[in-house]
C-alpha cells in the first residue's frame, strides 16, 4: 500500500511504499532541485517574541481572546508598531471559539530510511510497514486503557490525558464514565468540566506565532513585533477598573494585593498576601567565579619572576664565560638553553591567572523549570541541545562500545523533548546501523530504569562493570529484582551486538546466493547457452530483504566506504511535549514504570554522501553534514559533540553546561569545555594517559584568560558562534600587551567602510533597530555562506533567538521573553527529512564557506584547535567546566606504540597551524595578549624536540670527549644551577596545590613530555616542513577502541611491542649514554689524573636523560622482559655508527694522522 505525503507550500511529492527485495518500491521523488523551501521554527510561548501574523489570523485562549492587527489591512505608507491585545472576556466580549489545529502525520517516520544524493532521486523505503500501526504504537508505548478487559488505546484530550492523575482510558470507557457520574476510574474524582475547546485555546494560550523568516525579514528590511493599529468595534463603555475589582484584582501582577494559590477566594483581605518576588530569581547568578586562594597564587607569580631573572643571569653569564677547549659543545648547548628558557616562558605565563568556577543547579531548575506567569504549565523553558556523536570504521571502533555511549545519552537528566541525538556513521556500514537500531530497542528499558532508580553512570557496561556496591543509597523495594531483569536484558543486548556481524553476512550470502540461483534460472529459460554467464553483484542485504544503500562487505560501484548516497533514519521520532508515564511490569513492559516518564529523545542514524573526486575532509566535515542536518531536523541553539567512545558519566552534565550558557554575560560564551577523562589506564599511568597536567593546570589557567581551547570531544556549542558569527559584544585590545581595551558592540549596526567587515558575519539585529545598506547586502550572502537550502538559511535565526538569555536578567539588552520555548517541537514529516538528506551531499558544500569560516575549520589535522582558535579571534569567550562528577568518561590508548602515533597526529597538526594563517602571530586584537601566547605556544612546542634531541645527546658527547658545557664546575654555575631548579620544584608542587593533581602525576608528565619529544614530535616536525614545502599530504589512521573485555586481561595491550620507527631516536639515546657513561667512568678510574668534576657533570645530565625514558624502557620489555629483535639491530645499528663517526671527528690522543688510511700488506 502506497501513500503520498505533499505539502501545499513545498514542490516537494514523496511516495512510500513497504520495502521489495530489490528496494526500487519505496521511492520519495522530487518534482524540482534538491532543497525544500519549506520553513521549520520553533514556536515560541510567548506573545513578547519576535512573530509573524497572517492577515486575518486570530487565536482564542480561555478566559479571552488575542486580536493580531497586520500591516496588509491598512495603509503600506503608515508607520506601525507591531504588538497584540489580550482583551479578557466579559459579558460584551465572549471567548471566540478556537480553530481546530491540524497535525502532520508523521507515524512512518521512524521506520523509514532516507537516502539520495548525486545524480540520484531521493528514496524513502519503510522498514516496517507502519501505516495502520497507531495502536500497536500506543501499546508499545503504555498508552492503553487501564479499564478492565478493555485493552483499547488511551483517549488523549489534546495532548494530554482526560484525568490529572493520569489514569489512562480509551474513549469508548470514558464516555461510558461521563454518563455514569463522570467520575474518574484512578483517583475517583469528577472529571473536568472544561470543554475540548477550552483546552484547545489553553494550549494556544502558552503558544506564540512562528518566528520570522529570513525571507521576509529581507522583505521587510527589519524584524519587529505584531504591527498594531486600533481595533476597530470597540466599545467605548468597557470599564477595565470595573472588571478588575468584579474578579478580585487577579488580572496581571501589578495590582495592590495577590491572591494567595493565585486565586482570590477568601474573604476580605484574608485570602491575600504580599506579590511575590518574581525578580529574586533572575538575580540569582548560576554560575560563580571561584578564584585561586591568594596564599597560592601570590608566591606563584612572585616564583614565576625569581625563576625568570635567574634564567636571565644565568644564561648572561653562560655567553660570558664559554669553554675555549670545546667551542662546539659550549655552543651547541647555550643554543639549546635559550631556547629551552623561551619555550618555558610560553609555556608558564598563560598560568598567572588560573580560576575555578561553580555552578547552581538549583537556581537553574527554578528559573526555567517551574511555572510562572509567561510558563503556567510549568514546561521546561531550557533551550533545546543536539547531540553528535562520530564513528568512521566499525572494526576499530565496536559498535557495543558505541552503543553505550549512545545509550548514557538517552538517558541524561535534561527535558527529553529538548533532547536530539545524531549519529555520524563515516563509513556508512550496515553493522553500525543495526546496532543503532537495536541499541533504540534496548533504551527503552534501559532509560525507564535509570530515571526511576536514578543510577549514575548511565551506561549500561560501566553501570554493571563497576566495582563499588550499588545498593548504596537505593530505598526502592523493586530495585534488586528490577536490577537483575534489566542485567540480563543488557546481557542478551551484547550477545545480539556481537553477533551481528555473523548475521549480516550469513543473511548477505543467503540472498546473493538465491539471487544467482534466480539468474542462472532466468539464464536457462532464455536459452543462451553460448552467451557469458550473468554477472551478479554480491550485495549486502538488510534484514527485510532490501539492498543496503551504504557500504558493503564486498566494495562495488556506489557502495564502498568512500562512494555511496547519504542516509538518514530516525530511529526514534521526537518525543510529546506531554510526558508519557508507564505502566505495570507485564508481558510488554519489563519492569514497572508506574510514576515514571517513558519518552526517548529523538535519536537519528546520518551517514553523509561519498563520491570519488570529492574531498570528504574526514572527521571535520562529518561534523559540519550533522551540523546542517540538525539545523533541519531539530535545530537545536546549542550543540554538544562527543567521540563514539566518550560517554556521559554524570547525568547533569548538560545542565551544568548550560548554567553557563544561560547566566548573565553567557551570550558571549561560543563553548564550554569539559575535560576529558579516561577510563581502563593502567594504575601506574605509564604513558602519562590521563594527561592531567593539561587538562588541570594549564585548561584552567586559560580559563582566567579568554577561556580553554576546543580539545576534539566533551565540548557544548553555540551554534551560532559554529555558524562564523561575532559575538553580540567584545573587547579589543590596544597598545603594550593589550592594556589599552576598546569595547565593542557587534550586534548594532557599524558605520564604516565595506571592507572593515567583509572578513566576518555578523548576526542581523532581531530587535526593532534599523537595518543599514550594508547590513542588508551581508544578509543577501547568507544563501552564498552557508548554501542553497532555504531551510537551513531560514533556521539561523531561529537558532540565535533561542539560545538567548532571559530578558529578566539585569543588563540583558536583546533578551527573550520567559517561557518562549516552553512549547511543542514541530513534528518531523517526510518532506524534512528530504530536505536533510540533500544537505549532506558531497556537492553541497561548493562554493561556500563551510570549512573555511562556518563550521569546523578544514585543512589541519587537529581540526578542534583551529576551529575554536576561530572563535576566539572573532571575539568570544569560552568556559571551562570541571564539575564535581567527572562529565564524560572516555576510552584511551595504552600501548606505547598507539600513544605515540597519537601525540604524532597532535604535533603535526600543531606543526600545520604553526605554518598557516591560524598562527597566533597573526591574530586579530580582539584575543587576549596572553590568550595568544598561549595558542602561539600550541603552534611552536613541537619544535623544541629538536633542541630537546641535541640535548639529550650532549651528555653522553660530554662524556665521550672529556670535556664539559662549562670550562670547569665553578661555584657561581652550581648556585645558578641549583637557583633554577629549585624554583622548578616550587612552581610545581604550588601547581600541585592549586590544581588538585598529584606529585606521581606530574613528574608522569615529565617523563612523556622527553618521551614524546625524541620520538614523535621531531618526526611531526619533519612531517610538517614535507606538507609545507613539498605538498605532502599526510594520512592518519583511526587510533583503535578498546573492546571491554575480562578483568584479568584488562591490561593486556600495554605489554604488546609494535614495532615502529618512532621508537628508533629513544633507543638510541638510551644505549649511548648508557655507554657513555661506563666508559667515562672506567676511563677516569684508570687515568693518571682523573678529572672528577667534568665526570660528575656529564654523569649527572646522562642520568637524568635515562631517569625520564624510565617508561619508554619498561615498554620496551613487554610483559616477560622480552625485547624484539629488532630493537637491538636498530640500537646496535645506530650506536656503532655514531661511535666510528666520533671516533672519525675527535681521534684519541697519541693516534697516527694515516690511521684512517688502508693499506695492502
Amino acid at each position: 500500500m502506497a501513500r503520498r505525503v505533499s505539502s501545499p507550500a513545498s514542490p516537494v511529492t514523496i511516495t512510500v511504499s513497504s520495502g521489495g527485495k530489490d528496494g526500487s518500491e519505496g521511492v520519495l521523488r522530487r518534482s524540482i532541485g534538491l532543497t525544500s523551501p519549506v520553513p521549520r521554527h520553533s514556536l515560541p510561548n510567548n506573545l513578547n517574541s519576535p512573530v509573524t501574523a497572517r492577515p486575518g489570523s486570530r487565536a482564542s485562549s480561555i478566559g479571552g481572546r488575542y486580536l493580531s492587527a497586520s500591516k496588509d489591512e491598512t495603509d503600506a505608507s503608515s508607520e506601525f508598531v507591531h504588538y497584540t491585545v489580550h482583551i479578557p472576556p466579559t459579558p460584551d466580549h465572549p471567548a471566540a471559539a478556537p480553530e481546530p489545529e491540524s497535525r502532520p502525520n508523521r507515524s512512518y517516520i521512524s521506520g523509514t530510511i532516507f537516502t539520495g544524493g548525486l545524480n540520484c532521486v531521493t528514496r524513502g523505503h519503510v522498514m516496517e510497514c507502519s501505516a495502520d500501526s497507531s495502536q500497536a504504537v500506543a501499546k508499545s508505548t503504555g498508552l492503553v486503557c487501564k479499564m478492565k478487559g478493555c485493552d483499547g488505546v488511551a483517549f488523549l484530550n489534546g495532548s494530554k490525558l482526560p484525568c490529572e492523575c493520569g489514569f489512562m482510558i480509551c474513549k469508548e470507557c470514558y464516555m461510558e464514565c461521563i454518563g455514569g457520574g463522570s467520575q474518574c476510574p484512578g483517583c475517583k474524582e469528577p472529571y473536568s468540566t472544561t470543554s475540548d475547546e477550552e483546552d484547545s485555546g489553553s494550549e494556544t494560550e502558552d503558544q506564540a506565532l512562528p518566528l520570522t523568516s529570513m525571507a521576509k525579514f529581507m522583505a521587510g528590511r527589519r524584524l519587529s513585533m505584531v504591527q498594531s493599529m486600533k481595533v476597530p468595534n470597540k466599545p467605548s463603555d468597557f470599564d477595565h477598573n470595573r472588571w478588575l475589582f468584579e474578579t478580585k484584582g487577579t488580572y496581571g501582577y501589578g495590582n495592590a494585593v495577590w491572591p494567595k494559590d493565585g486565586r482570590g477566594d477568601g474573604g476580605g483581605f484574608k485570602g491575600f498576601e504580599e506579590p511575590p518576588d518574581f525578580g529574586g530569581k533572575c538575580r540569582r547568578p548560576l554560575t560563580r567565579k571561584v578564584g585561586v586562594s591568594q596564599a597560592i597564587i601570590s608566591p606563584y607569580r612572585l616564583l614565576i619572576i625569581i625563576r625568570l631573572v635567574a634564567l636571565g643571569f644565568f644564561l648572561m653569564w653562560r655567553i660570558r664565560h664559554p669553554n675555549h677547549e670545546a667551542m662546539w659543545l659550549w655552543g651547541m648547548s647555550i643554543t639549546c638553553e635559550i631556547w629551552f628558557a623561551f619555550s618555558w616562558l610560553l609555556d608558564q605565563l598563560p598560568k598567572l591567572c588560573p580560576v575555578n568556577r561553580a555552578t547552581d543547579l538549583s537556581v537553574l531548575k527554578e528559573r526555567f523549570e517551574l511555572p510562572s506567569s509567561r510558563n503556567p504549565k510549568g514546561r521546561s523553558d531550557l533551550p533545546g541541545i543536539d547531540v553528535f556523536v562520530s564513528t568512521a570504521d566499525p572494526d576499530k571502533e565496536p559498535p557495543l562500545v558505541t552503543a553505550n555511549t549512545i545509550l548514557s545519552i538517552l538517558a541524561v537528566d535534561y527535558p527529553v523533548e529538548k533532547l536530539a541525538c545524531y549519529l555520524s556513521d563515516d563509513g556508512g556500514s550496515l553493522l553500525t546501523f543495526e546496532a543503532l537500531a537495536e541499541t533504540a530497542s534496548f533504551a527503552r528499558v534501559w532509560v525507564p530504569f535509570c530515571r526511576k532508580h536514578d543510577v549514575e553512570p548511565r551506561n549500561p557496561e560501566a553501570y554493571f562493570g563497576q566495582k563499588r556496591d550499588f545498593l548504596k543509597n537505593k530505598v526502592r523495594l523493586d530495585f534488586v529484582r528490577e536490577r537483575r531483569k534489566v542485567k540480563r536484558e543488557y546481557d542478551e543486548f551484547k550477545v545480539r551486538i556481537n553477533s551481528l556481524p555473523e548475521s549480516i553476512r550469513r543473511r548477505s550470502d543467503a540472498y546473493n546466493a538465491h539471487e544467482e540461483l534466480r539468474a542462472k534460472k532466468q539464464e536457462e529459460m532464455g536459452g543462451n547457452i553460448n552467451s557469458e554467464p550473468v554477472k551478479v553483484v554480491r550485495a549486502t542485504w538488510m534484514s527485510d530483504g532490501s539492498h543496503w544503500p551504504g557500504a558493503w562487505l564486498s566494495a562495488d560501484e556506489d557502495h564502498s566506504r568512500g562512494d555511496h548516497a547519504g542516509i538518514i533514519q530516525a530511529m526514534l521520532a521526537p518525543p510529546n511535549s506531554e510526558p508519557v508515564i508507564g505502566t505495570e511490569a507485564n508481558d510488554s513492559n519489563l519492569i514497572d514504570t508506574t510514576g515514571v516518564d517513558i519518552r526517548l529523545p529523538m535519536l537519528v542514524y546520518v551517514s553523509r554522501e561519498k563520491r570519488p573526486g570529492y574531498d570528504h575532509n574526514k572527521k571535520a566535515g562529518a561534523m559540519n553534514a550533522l551540523v546542517r542536518t540538525s539545523a533541519i531536523m531539530s535545530n537545536g541553539p546549542f550543540i554538544l559533540n562527543l567521540d563514539c567512545d566518550h560517554y556521559v558519566y554524570n547525568s547533569l552534565a548538560l545542565r551544568e553546561g548550560m548554567c553557563f550558557m544561560l547566566d548573565r554575560g553567557g551570550d558571549r560564551i561560543c563553548y564550554v569545555q569539559f575535560p576529558q577523562r579516561f577510563e581502563g589506564i593502567d594504575p601506574s599511568d605509564r604513558y602519562a594517559n590521563h594527561n592531567l597536567v593539561f587538562f588541570d593546570v594549564s585548561m584552567r589557567a586559560m580559563d582566567g584568560l579568554q577561556g580553554p581551547m576546543y580539545v576534539g570531544t566533551g565540548c557544548i556549542f553555540r551554534r551560532t558562534a559554529l555558524y562564523g558569527f561575532t559575538p553580540p559584544r567584545a573587547t579589543e585590545h590596544h597598545g603594550w600587551f593589550g592594556r589599552k581595551k576598546i569595547k565593542l558592540l557587534l550586534r548594532k549596526p557599524t558605520m564604516g567602510k565595506k571592507s572593515d567587515r567583509a572578513n566576518e558575519i555578523v548576526m542581523p539585529p532581531f530587535e526593532d533597530e534599523m537595518i543599514e545598506e550594508g547590513d542588508t547586502e551581508s544578509l543577501s550572502l547568507l544563501p552564498k555562506r552557508f548554501g542553497s537550502s532555504a531551510t537551513l538559511v531560514a533556521s539561523i535565526p531561529v537558532a540565535e533567538y533561542q539560545g538567548r538569555l532571559l530578558q529578566d536578567l539585569p543588563g540583558v539588552h536583546q533578551g527573550r521573553p520567559a517561557g518562549s520555548l516552553a512549547v511543542p517541537r514541530e513534528p518531523l514529516d517526510a518532506a524534512t527529512v528530504a530536505e536533510a538528506i540533500s544537505v549532506i551531499s558531497c556537492f553541497y558544500e561548493d562554493k561556500t564557506e563551510w570549512g573555511r569560516r562556518v563550521g569546523w575549520i578544514y585543512g589541519s589535522v587537529t581540526e578542534d584547535v583551529v576551529t575554536g582558535y576561530r572563535m576566539h579571534n572573532r571575539g568570544w569567550r569560552s568556559v571551562y567546566c570541571v564539575t564535581k562528577r567527572d562529565a564524560f568518561r572516555g576510552t584511551a590508548p595504552i600501548n606505547l606504540t598507539d600513544r605515540l602515533h597519537q601525540v604524532l597526529r597532535w604535533a603535526t597538526g600543531s606543526v600545520e597551524i604553526f605554518f598557516s594563517r591560524n598562527n597566533a602571530l597573526f591574530a586579530s586584537r580582539r584575543m587576549k595578549f596572553l590568550q595568544r601566547i598561549a595558542y602561539f605556544n600550541v603552534g611552536m612546542y613541537p619544535f623544541t624536540s629538536i633542541f630537546l634531541l641535541v640535548y639529550c645527546i650532549l651528555p653522553a658527547v660530554s662524556l665521550f670527549s672529556g670535556q664539559f658545557i662549562v670550562q670547569s664546575l665553578s661555584i657561581t654555575f652550581l648556585i645558578f644551577l641549583l637557583a633554577i631548579t629549585i624554583t622548578l620544584c616550587l612552581l610545581a608542587l604550588l601547581e600541585i596545590k592549586w590544581s588538585g593533581i598529584t606529585l606521581h602525576e606530574w613528574w608522569r608528565n615529565e617523563q612523556f613530555w622527553v618521551i614524546g619529544g625524541t620520538s614523535a614530535h621531531p618526526a611531526a616536525v619533519l612531517q610538517g616542513l614535507l606538507k609545507v614545502i613539498a605538498g605532502v599530504d599526510i594520512s592518519f589512521t583511526l587510533t583503535s577502541k578498546p573492546a571491554t573485555d575480562d578483568n584479568d586481561d584488562a591490561f593486556a595491550e600495554l605489554y604488546m611491542v609494535k614495532w615502529s620507527f618512532l621508537m628508533v631516536p629513544p633507543i638510541t639515546i638510551m644505549m649511548i649514554n648508557a655507554i657513555a657513561i661506563a666508559v667515562a667512568l672506567a676511563r677516569t678510574m684508570y687515568s693518571e689524573f682523573p678529572q672528577w668534576s667534568k665526570l660528575l657533570g656529564g654523569v649527572f645530565f646522562s642520568f637524568w636523560v635515562l631517569c625520564h625514558l624510565y617508561p619508554f624502557a619498561k615498554g620496551l620489555m613487554g610483559r616477560r622482559g622480552k625485547v624484539p629483535t629488532i630493537v637491538f639491530v636498530w640500537s646496535g645499528l645506530l650506536s656503532i655508527i655514531i661511535s666510528l663517526l666520533w671516533v672519525y671527528i675527535s681521534p684519541p690522543a697519541g693516534a697516527r694522522k694515516d690511521y684512517m688510511s688502508f693499506q695492502f700488506p
